[in-house]
This record gives C-alpha cells, sequence and structure tokens, in this order.
C-alpha cells in the first residue's frame, strides 16, 4: 500500500517548524493539595491552557485501547496511540483477548513451555506480582498456574516482583499472601510442587530499561537462576521482615530475596526448565529477555547459563525479535503518522532523555526499533542519571530543550517531538516538593521553546501521554499516603500557533483522545487527514 497524503486545500502549514512537546505524566487533576502541577508555579503553562485552541484528551482505557476505563495508561500505549493515530488493542486487552478464545494456551510456545514440566523439568513464572495493570495483571499468573495444573506439570516456580508503584507502594502482602494460599491449595489437590521462589523490588531486582542500569538485572538473574540473595522461609516473611527493619521501606525499592528450605533455595532454574516471563509491557522486559537468550551476552557475569526454554508473555521488540519466543502476537501497529512524513519527504527529529526515549521513538513508530528513514529523521538520546530521580527533579529537561532549540533554529526540521520524562518520573517517587520542581522546569522549558517558535513562525503543540503528577497523595480512612501510580485523569492538548489568523478552530470531536493528535498534526503541516486516522482535532473555517 502506498503511504501517500494529500494536500489541504485551505491551509499550507505555517514557515516556521512544528514541534510536539509530550509532558510525560503531567495530567489534568483536583485543584488540591495533592496536586503536584496544581501547586506548582507555571505562568507558562497556565497562559497556554486559557487559549482559544486548548482542549483536554483521554489518555487511558479504551482510549489508548486498554480494556476499561479503569485502566491507568501509561507511556507505552500512549506513544503508541501518538504515533498510530488511532486505537489499537493493548496489553491487557489483547492477553485478555487470547485467554478468552483460549488462543494461548493452543499455541506452540505454551505447548513448548508446558512440555518442559511434564517432562521432569520446572517451569518457572517470573513478573510483576500485582493489578495494576501496567506492566501485567496477577489474574494471567493464576490461569498460567491453574493450566499448567491441568496439564499436570508437577514443578512450578513463581519469581515476584514487588510493585509499590502502579498500585500502593506498600501493598506487596495483598498480594504475596493470597497466592502462597492458592499455591498451597493446588499442591494439596494435586499433590503437585508449587512455590515462590525469589522476588525483590522492581527498582532493585529484573526490570531495568533502555540500558538505564544493569545492575537490576544481575541481581535479578542472581535471585531468580543462581538463588543468590538473602535468604527467608517464605515471601511473605521477606516482605515483613523488610517493612520491620526499615520502617521507610516501599515495594518498588525492596531488596531482592530467595526462598529456602533447609538452607537450599527452592527454586534456582536449571538445564531443562522453561521460563515464562508474564510481563506484557516491553520496556522492562526487554533486558532480562537479552540475559535469558543471548549466547554472547556481556553486561555482567552470568556465571551459568542455564539450558532452558524461555517465552515472553509478548514480544517486547518487533524488529529486534526480542524474546524469540511469545504467547501472544503484538498489535500490528502500521502506517504510523512519521511512515506517511518520510514517504512525503518532511524531515523531523524526535528527542529525549534514556528514560523516555524508547517512548520518542520504538513506541511513537508503532513498536519497530531504528529509524524509519535514516535520511530524513534525527533521534537524539540525552543519558538520564543513575540517581533516585527525586534527588534530581530537574532530569535532562534543560539538555532536551537545548538541544531541541538548536534542532529547531537549524531550518532542517518541518517536525520535531520531544518528551520531558520528568513529571512521570519524579511522580513515580511519591516526593511532592521534587514533583513540584520537576513540573517547574518543565514550564521554564515551555516558555524557552514558545520564543523559539515565535522566531521561526512556527507552531508549537503541548500535551502528555498519561497523568502522574496531577495526583501525588491518596486518602483511606483519613490516612494520607503517597501515590506513586498513574492517574485515570484527561491531559491537556494545546496548540500555540505563532501566525494564527483564525484559519481554523477546534472541532467538536466525541472522546477525544490521544490517537486524534496524528491527524491534527498532518493537519497542521498542511496534509489531509489520512482516511481511517481518527479525527483531527482541529476544523478548517
Amino acid at each position: 500500500m502506498e503511504l501517500k497524503l494529500n494536500k489541504l486545500n485551505k491551509f499550507e502549514g505555517r514557515k516556521g517548524p512544528l514541534l510536539l512537546v509530550i509532558m510525560d505524566g503531567v495530567g489534568i487533576g483536583k485543584e488540591d493539595e495533592g496536586n503536584a502541577i496544581y501547586k506548582a508555579n507555571t505562568p507558562k503553562l497556565d497562559e497556554l491552557m486559557k487559549m482559544p485552541l486548548y482542549t483536554e484528551l483521554k489518555a487511558h482505557g479504551p482510549a489508548v485501547g486498554l480494556p476499561s476505563e479503569d485502566d491507568m495508561g501509561n507511556s507505552e500505549v500512549g506513544h503508541n496511540a501518538l504515533g498510530a493515530g488511532r486505537v489499537f488493542a493493548q496489553g491487557a486487552k489483547l492477553v485478555n483477548l487470547s485467554l478468552e478464545t483460549k488462543k494461548l494456551f493452543e499455541g506452540e510456545t505454551w505447548k513448548t513451555a508446558v512440555k518442559k514440566g511434564q517432562d521432569g523439568g520446572t517451569v518457572h513464572f517470573i513478573g510483576l506480582l500485582s493489578d495494576g495493570n501496567v506492566h501485567s495483571h496477577i489474574n494471567h499468573l493464576y490461569k498460567f498456574i491453574s493450566k499448567c495444573a491441568e496439564e499436570n506439570v508437577n514443578k512450578v516456580r513463581v519469581h515476584v516482583l514487588l510493585d509499590g508503584r502502579d498500585v500502593g507502594e506498600k501493598s506487596a502482602l495483598d498480594y504475596v499472601k493470597p497466592l502462597e494460599e492458592f499455591l498451597a491449595k493446588i499442591n494439596s489437590e494435586k499433590g503437585v510442587d508449587y512455590k515462590i521462589a525469589s522476588g525483590g523490588g522492581r527498582m532493585i531486582t529484573t526490570m531495568d530499561r533502555y540500558n538505564a542500569d544493569w545492575s537490576i538485572v544481575e541481581r535479578g538473574w542472581k535471585a531468580h537462576v543462581l538463588g543468590e540473595a538473602r535468604e527467608f522461609g517464605s515471601a511473605s516473611e521477606a516482605v515483613q521482615t523488610y517493612y520491620d527493619e526499615d520502617p521507610k521501606m516501599t515495594d518498588q525499592y525492596m531488596d531482592s530475596f530467595v526462598v529456602a528450605e533447609n538452607g537450599k533455595p527452592v527454586g534456582t532454574i536449571e538445564d531443562g526448565d522453561s521460563v515464562v516471563l508474564f510481563n506484557f509491557r516491553g520496556d522492562r522486559a526487554i533486558e532480562i529477555s537479552k540475559a535469558f537468550e543471548d549466547k554472547d551476552f556481556t553486561e555482567f557475569d552470568r556465571k551459568r547459563f542455564p539450558n532452558i526454554f524461555y517465552a515472553g508473555i509478548m514480544e517486547y521488540d518487533g524488529d529486534l525479535h526480542i524474546p524469540n519466543n511469545y504467547l501472544v502476537t503484538p498489535p500490528d501497529i502500521d502506517r504510523t503518522v512519521c511512515e506517511y512524513l518520510c514517504n512525503e519527504g518532511v524531515k523531523s527529529f524526535a528527542i529525549s532523555e534514556t528514560q523516555k526515549f524508547g517512548h520518542v521513538t520504538y513506541f511513537w513508530n508503532g513498536n519497530r526499533s531504528g529509524y524509519i528513514n535514516e535520511d530524513l529523521e534525527l533521534y537524539v538520546e540525552i543519558p538520564s542519571d543513575k540517581i533516585p530521580f527525586d534527588q534530581a527533579p530537574k532530569m535532562k529537561a534543560v539538555e532536551i530543550t537545548d538541544k531541541a532549540i538548536e534542532l529547531l533554529e537549524s531550518g532542517n526540521f518541518q517536525f520535531g517531538r520531544i518528551n520531558y520524562a520528568n513529571g512521570d518520573m519524579v511522580g513515580h517517587t511519591g516526593m511532592m516538593d521534587a514533583a513540584i520542581e520537576s513540573v517547574e522546569v518543565v514550564d521554564n522549558s515551555l516558555a524557552r521553546l514558545q520564543k523559539v517558535v515565535d522566531k521561526l513562525g512556527g507552531i508549537m503543540i503541548v500535551t502528555a501521554d498519561h497523568g502522574n503528577a496531577d495526583e501525588m497523595f491518596s486518602v483511606k480512612n483519613g490516612v494520607k499516603s503517597p501515590k506513586t501510580s498513574h492517574t485515570l485523569n484527561p491531559v491537556p492538548f494545546i496548540i500555540y500557533d505563532s501566525k494564527y489568523n483564525n484559519e481554523y478552530e477546534m472541532a467538536k470531536v466525541e472522546n477525544p483522545g490521544l490517537t486524534n493528535i496524528a491527524a491534527t498534526l498532518l493537519n497542521l503541516l498542511g496534509f489531509e487527514k489520512v482516511e481511517d486516522y481518527d479525527a483531527s482535532l482541529i476544523k478548517l473555517k
């Protein structure tokens, strides 16, 4: 199919460039003391949100391909939606469909993993143990375990990664204890050997992303594969002990642990076993997948490399094909907006720091690694600092802005997109003062960018991929506790057009969401909407 764009008759776009600014984690919440964005000093954002070319967009649930309105959006599905221009079934929804139709259990990947268990090996499940529905869902794990019991797998081991980020920050026991009881019941009824074998907090164990800190993956390898970590009699004992020893301990930063009996780990990963990673989100699944699959792996000393069958619940990188085996086929996101723009010869750039670089490139391009057209695109990664984000809430916003201004002023690019990670990554820490500072540095960056857009006669769009810093704590039974997860709030959508002369206005789009942005970008660049893209947010007069 030829990717052809048609020119608009009434609007040619502007002489200057079109810049899309994604304020990661900046939603529109209640104007109260728990909203870091409301409490922050944001004169530029306040000014922009009062302009006529403004609306609010849905960034969660069905609007971004997730099952229900109760499902928080995230940066992955958000950037998929931004780049794709229409909704694709995502994450949990995709897995749910595969489970409902039983296609997952009928596939060769599942059959191969189970066969290892039927032939005397152990089936291992590794993943985030919560119902946050961002990286995983505990219900999927329960179904996998139940199916193993039904299919006569004698030995199953679960390696639990504690959340505390997409769910309550000290909620691990709400998931660990029921899982222990569930496994004990299966053991009693079926006469099998199913146990939790190891675990740790997600920011300490296994779930690194974008090659930011491989020591996190190494700790996971040691705990899950080698059985090397602090030993406890059970996972619940490990969690409670860590809580008791450090009352400030939260789940996502909990040290690795191993469950042992008689001084011996109960679930090391050995030759002849199978391992299934049940996280469906890709960014924090790729590195551990490489550790299990790459023969020439050099990121850390694995000590031993067991001969196993490894699979992810999904394919986490469609171009690099990571992992080699997966249970659910990923959404086929084709004809992204930048594929069309490249076909029309439009030059563009994408910039973010390490923490969100994959979002403005890989996820934006429909889960596709690398350039669409290296002659027309420039991707710039600003290395993130390897320190807790609340200790440096400015992150790399200044450097991102500097580079964006340099590229805009070069005159070489018609379209650019940047992501400021601050509102999301600092919001995840639960630290209010740091979140306020993080939002303020983004606001300062918007002011700097606006001046350049003015000078060049261009357009700046300001939006977000989901909320986070807009709800920094929750109140339950009168007790206030930090909230580190994303929110269900809408996000702002602002068009700042330096040469605006009433040529267009905001359109009346029913339930507008992130997928409506792609068509809007095309219109503002002087092109008609792609036929099956969701409606543009503007209407030409």
